[in-house]
């Protein structure tokens, strides 16, 4: 009961998209990962044998979700959330029971798929179609739910891998998803419902504000996307490519690992603050405007590290990447709408975001086959940053384009 009137005296809409959002946690990399060593070992698995398995999980599951995502555009969103976290608890359960290669890999799949993509494809489907007017805060504040997560689920996991086996904690992720998710997620969506407010694939009112949507096919016929898509996936490649290589590149530096979780809380902050002053800017001009500067600061930030060994880059580096991966989940959740309506945004939406997981499954292996070759990071930052400059000039170019309002072709 408190809780609930906790969720009533804010925003019933933006509290399920934040614990949509939050939920979206149990399919994360950071939180899978908080399992890895004594997933491992059980398995007797190398850290590359690991990661090669995890990798193509991923991959497999943006291939579905690819063709999955565009049921959001079909079915009611609060059923598809309950639908979708009943997946994703059968999935936690199961990871909890492998015991051979084949489960484990499809455990990881459907954790991936539901977790990471689903639930959170639904929550920011939701925050687009029900905030029209004001979806740049509304997806700022449910996007809240990431860093709530990342902030409370490693401790709670860590602390309970002291107490209980890996499964087990599984097996209590599983049955939270039942006894705490569940019935949350339906009492919104029966509260939301008796306020009528539409839950379903359009919103009449929003179609009169727009231009006919744009389906996916007549997408795929728009220069404008192909134009966009390139500057729309740097950001998600270089920042995971980076991460990924972190240890090399504190090593290559000689920097010290405590420096370095040090200056974490530099990169969460930003990303919250400029998350906030991202939305305020796409609702109060729009998200073309923003596609010339969000990417600026990850290329200052690549510079700077380049250019200098000295300590005091890495909290500014932090500070500078974290600016463009906070601008960038507003850009990448709000342009479609923008650009292409809302009747067939979840379909649109599942396409880009399986070409931004695909960039991210190719970013470690390829910036580390680089190293390998002798191009040192340094040198690849001072890549990525020249395309990033790339990138952003052909945005202030297309700006005028995006901005005048199209149909889609017959």
């Amino acid at each position: 009961m408190f809780i609930k009137r906790i969720l009533l005296a804010t925003s019933p809409e933006l509290s399920l998209g934040i614990f949509l959002i939050f939920s979206s946690s149990i399919g994360q990399t950071f939180f899978i990962s908080l399992f890895s060593g004594e997933i491992r070992n059980e398995f007797n698995l190398s850290h590359g044998m690991f990661g090669i398995l995890y990798s193509v999980a991923t991959l497999t599951s943006a291939i579905f979700f690819f063709w999955l995502g565009k049921f959001t555009d079909q079915f009611n969103l609060i059923v598809l959330g309950l639908i979708t976290l009943v997946l994703l608890s059968g999935f936690s359960f199961l990871i909890s029971s492998a015991e051979s290669l084949l489960i484990l890999f499809l455990s990881l799949l459907g954790l991936r798929l539901f977790g990471q993509s689903m639930i959170s494809h639904i929550a920011v489907t939701a925050m687009a179609r029900w905030f029209l007017k004001k979806k740049g805060r509304a997806l700022s504040i449910a996007l809240m739910g990431h860093p709530i997560g990342e902030a409370l689920l490693p401790s709670i996991v860590t602390f309970f891998l002291f107490q209980f086996t890996w499964r087990e904690i599984w097996i209590g992720v599983g049955t939270c998803i039942i006894i705490i998710f569940l019935p949350l997620v339906y009492w919104l969506g029966r509260y939301l419902r008796l306020q009528r407010l539409d839950l379903s694939n359009s919103l009449p009112e929003a179609k009169k504000k727009l231009n006919v949507s744009w389906n996916r096919s007549q997408v795929l016929k728009d220069l404008r996307f192909y134009q966009i898509i390139p500057g729309l996936l740097a950001s998600p490649f270089m920042v995971t490519g980076v991460f990924f290589h972190q240890i090399h590149l504190i090593e290559s530096k000689s920097w010290s690992m405590k420096l370095l979780a040090s200056s974490y809380p530099f990169f969460a902050l930003s990303v919250i603050g400029v998350t906030f002053v991202a939305g305020w800017v796409v609702d109060r001009f729009s998200t073309v405007h923003l596609l010339r500067f969000f990417l600026l600061p990850l290329a200052f930030g690549l510079l700077l590290v380049a250019f200098t060994d000295k300590t005091y880059a890495v909290p500014i580096f932090m500070i500078l990447i974290g600016a463009s991966t906070g601008a960038a989940t507003i850009v990448i959740s709000t342009l479609w709408v923008e650009l292409y309506g809302i009747d067939f945004l979840g379909s649109i939406r599942s396409m880009c975001f399986s070409l931004v997981v695909l960039s991210t499954s190719i970013s470690p292996a390829l910036i580390g086959l680089l190293i390998d070759i002798g191009i040192t990071l340094e040198i690849q930052f001072i890549i990525f940053a020249f395309y990033i400059f790339i990138c952003s000039i052909s945005f202030a170019i297309l700006t005028q384009k995006l901005l005048i309002a199209r149909s889609p072709p017959s």
